[in-house]
């Protein structure tokens, strides 16, 4: 149901424009002064909203994505100051992904109308409330916006431009009547911060491609969309096109797959400004034809940054300029992959929230930003899209291949993945590692349960999950191209593995929630699968299928006892030096493959892994020029051409899940009890590393370790915020610190430990 006194309301003939749903109203008299105006948006598609000419919002592309099956957003905002005896108040909406593209070629997955929403209350110094709401009193009426989708870009016609409508007592045969829309979603404020420009770049290179092409760069691989500043000639058209790489000297919009990623923009004759507000692009590139040579290209134009405006929480810094880029790039990748919702990539026919990308990120993603309300708020649409399915997470939230018409993954009927659909369980619980907040556990905590039987249901008698379609270790390095799925590791192992770290999740959060009877459900299922996996999986010192994503796994899970984490972690060593110290998982092995390591006593090894230079391996992209992850560890070869996979993204931030360890375990900042109440420095060294600094705000304040080593000893200066205590651990060194600030000096042969190969 909607609030009261408002309806979504949509065109009675659409106009071939993104339309403009307006109306005028006065204040009403008698009543003294206006104490506040507040106004409620929303919209089927997405919107931006006017009163007496100015912007009432910076966000972009409000309401953002839910589940629009049961729910939308609103947004709240205070309108007092903007406000005038006679007022006129406009919003235009634009197709978003209510009637945008979304996935494979499909177009108008939640319906065929775009609508607008507002209910403004008005009230005065003596109690009275006037409410302004949209019902069929509003008209409608064309904008400049000749076209807009995300995947494929806005065009703006500026001859068509016209404010007049901002004015009262404007009229117009183009404008028109509308209607009220029926059964729509029900209405929830937006709990997460909006959608904004967060920075500007300006070019950092102009030149002219091998085939003539005008080429721009800004230096950064981002998500946005340029600003163009032009006075031309009335009806010539530039056109934009944005791409994230280049391939042989030109701008490279193979991995785009289907979106087109074009802007055009039809010049009025006078100063235009363009700025394509109902779209955006993953770029760093772009490519721009028939500019007035008369005007500077660098300073017309400036690339703008979106992103949801998360608040950064989190810091790291090395003495390895490579690593530290590399961690430049995790933070550029997920900026451009938080937008609204978590998403795989920004740039290509996708642009999805697939769950298993925020399995693995989820706790890097909650150290560099206060993500627990985006993340909370997502979580929602994912149980919602689970309880219409009988318990079932489906493999992209909010869920758009329940109405595909092509193949996806996995032919025949949806069943739950490993890693994928396990981000109903992983997700909340990195959040409550992360703020503490037991209320998210709370929210989640039927979710969380329901996937856990569901998980249960497809076990084998012997407690292991080996049937069904898996994802697996997903893009493998070894994988064909062509073959993402074709990993190394047998995909019962890794869906299994993951299937007890689940059914173990559950029982310690049934227990912190005061649930007993599901905590005790859950030891039981987790003790068969623990069984089930020696007895299928382990046998003698190997684990079947021998590579080192599922030793990884066992290890980081706690699937083996003491001894068996001693040779389990001994061979996964093994193997990453006969691999030549390459990195060799795919998106399961990957979070927790040097966690794994240095649990075990491999630091050095785990090192060496992380510093590797050469394809594959995580500083391979920074050497080739990266500035965000990529998709595959070889997105780019190292001759420069482009991975010949369907699937080749230059932003994917799943594959920089290693950044949990670094902050942790290079850093030395963790946690002992969830919300960081006590903390653990214990950053485990290695001659490679020569200093670390790393800073997180957690709930009680600002925590921050830096440490420097040399031949005699470890110094760290910790900053311990108040109503927390810190333990350092170094090797054989233990201390506890209070809240302030504390320097340690620890002298070399007390850290030896920490250095075994």
């Amino acid at each position: 149901m909607t609030i009261p006194e408002a309806h979504f309301i949509a065109a009675n003939i659409e106009p071939d424009t993104a339309p403009i749903f307006r109306i005028e109203f006065d204040l009403e008299p008698g009543h003294g002064a206006v104490r506040s105006a507040v106004i409620s948006l929303s919209a089927l598609g997405i919107c931006e909203a006017w009163l007496n000419g100015q912007a009432i919002t910076d966000a972009l592309y409000t309401p953002g994505w839910t589940s629009y099956e049961w729910r939308v957003h609103y947004t709240d905002h205070d309108v007092t100051a903007l406000l005038v005896d006679r007022s006129v108040l406009g919003i235009r909406v634009g197709n978003g992904w209510y009637r945008g593209r979304l996935g494979w070629i499909e177009t108008e997955r939640y319906g065929t109308e775009i609508a607008a929403y507002a209910k403004l209350v008005i009230d005065y110094a003596d109690g009275h409330r006037q409410i302004i709401a949209t019902d069929e009193s509003w008209t409608v009426g064309p904008s400049a916006v000749t076209a807009n989708d995300f995947y494929d870009g806005q065009s703006i016609d500026a001859r068509l431009h016209d404010d007049r409508w901002m004015q009262s007592g404007f009229t117009s045969e183009a404008w028109g009547g509308v209607h009220v829309v029926t059964d729509t979603p029900s209405l929830e404020l937006d709990p997460a911060p909006p959608v904004r420009r967060v920075d500007t770049l300006k070019p950092q290179k102009i030149w002219d491609s091998p085939s003539g092409q005008t080429l721009i760069d800004f230096g950064q691989n981002i998500v946005g969309f340029v600003r163009v500043r032009v006075r031309g000639k009335s009806g010539d058209q530039l056109t934009l096109r944005h791409a994230e790489v280049l391939e042989n000297g030109e701008l490279a919009v193979r991995p785009l797959r289907s979106a087109a990623s074009v802007d055009r923009y039809i010049l009025s004759g006078g100063d235009d400004v363009f700025e394509p507000t109902l779209t955006f692009h993953g770029f760093r590139y772009a490519e721009i034809t028939a500019w007035p040579e008369e005007v500077d290209l660098a300073e017309a134009l400036e690339a703008v940054v979106v992103s949801s405006d998360l608040q950064r929480i989190g810091y790291f810094e090395c003495s390895v300029p490579e690593l530290n880029q590399f961690h430049s790039n995790v933070v550029w990748g997920m900026r451009g992959n938080f937008v609204d919702i978590p998403t795989d990539c920004p740039q290509r026919d996708e642009r999805l929230g697939w769950t298993g990308d925020i399995s693995s990120f989820a706790p890097t993603a909650a150290f560099l930003f206060d993500v627990k309300d985006f993340l909370t708020d997502w979580l929602r649409d994912l149980a919602l899209e689970q309880s219409a399915r009988d318990g079932l997470v489906p493999y992209i939230v909010p869920d758009i291949l329940k109405y595909a018409k092509v193949p996806q993954p996995g032919a025949g009927a949806e069943e739950a993945a490993a890693f994928w659909s396990d981000a109903a369980v992983w997700v909340p619980w990195a959040l409550w590692q992360a703020y503490g907040d037991r209320d998210v556990l709370t929210a989640a905590y039927e979710s969380m349960v329901a996937h856990g039987r569901r998980v249960t249901s497809l076990l084998s008698e012997s407690g292991v999950w080996d049937s069904g379609f898996q994802f697996g270790d997903w893009l493998d390095p070894d994988a064909p191209a062509d073959q993402p799925g074709a990993a190394k590791a047998d995909p019962g192992v890794v869906a299994t593995a993951c299937a007890y770290r689940t059914a173990d999740t559950i029982r310690q959060t049934a227990l912190l929630l005061g649930h007993a009877e599901v905590a005790a459900e859950f030891s039981l299922i987790s003790a068969h699968i623990r069984d089930g996996f020696h007895r299928e999986y382990v046998d003698g010192e190997r684990i079947t299928s021998d590579c080192t994503t599922v030793y990884a796994l066992a290890i980081a899970f706690g699937l083996l006892d003491e001894h068996e984490q001693e040779w389990a972690g001994a061979r996964l060593a093994e193997l990453v030096a006969a691999s030549g110290f390459h990195i060799s998982t795919g998106f399961a092995g990957t979070p927790f493959i040097t966690e794994a390591l240095t649990a075990t006593g491999h630091t050095s090894t785990a090192y060496r892994l992380l510093l590797q230079r050469e394809c594959p391996s995580w500083l391979y992209p920074v050497s080739m020029g990266a500035t965000t992850i990529w998709e595959r560890w070889d997105s780019m070869l190292p001759d420069g051409s482009i991975n010949p996979g369907d699937m080749t993204s230059f932003n994917h931030y799943s594959l920089g899940s290693v950044a949990d360890w670094i902050h942790r375990v290079v850093g030395g900042i963790a946690p002992l009890e969830p919300g960081y109440r006590r903390i653990l420095v214990a950053p485990q060294l290695d001659p490679a590393v020569e200093w670390a600094s790393t800073r997180l705000r957690t709930p009680h304040g600002w925590v921050a370790v830096n440490w420097r080593q040399d031949d005699d000893a470890t110094t760290l200066d910790v900053i311990v915020p108040t109503g927390t205590v810190a333990t350092v651990r170094l090797g054989g060194y233990e201390q506890h610190l209070p809240a302030g600030r504390h320097e340690v000096r620890v002298a070399a042969k007390d850290i030896a430990a920490t250095r075994a190969a």
